[in-house]
C-alpha cells in the first residue's frame, strides 16, 4: 500500500483531479466518495501503489480522508 498527500483541484461524480503534495503532479483519483470534497481540500490517500503511464496518471483510492479544510 502506498499513501498520497493532496490538494483536490476538481471534482466529478467518481473521481478526483488532485495535486499531490510531495511531487507536484497532478493524478486522477477514481473512488465513490468523490462528492464529499471540495477544491482546496487536503486529502490522505491510500492506494494500492499502481499508477497508470496516462496523462494525467490514475489511481484507485482504497481510503480517502480529509485532512484539511477547503480554504475556498
Amino acid at each position: 500500500m502506498t499513501t498520497m498527500i493532496a490538494t483536490v483541484l476538481e471534482v466529478r461524480p467518481d473521481h478526483l483531479l488532485v495535486r499531490d503534495r510531495r511531487t507536484s503532479q497532478e493524478v486522477l483519483v477514481h473512488t465513490s466518495f468523490a462528492r464529499r470534497f471540495r477544491p482546496g481540500d487536503v486529502v490522505h490517500i491510500l492506494f494500492s501503489g499502481a499508477m497508470t503511464m496516462s496523462i494525467p496518471p490514475q489511481i484507485t483510492a482504497i481510503r480517502i480522508f480529509r485532512i484539511g479544510a477547503c480554504r475556498c
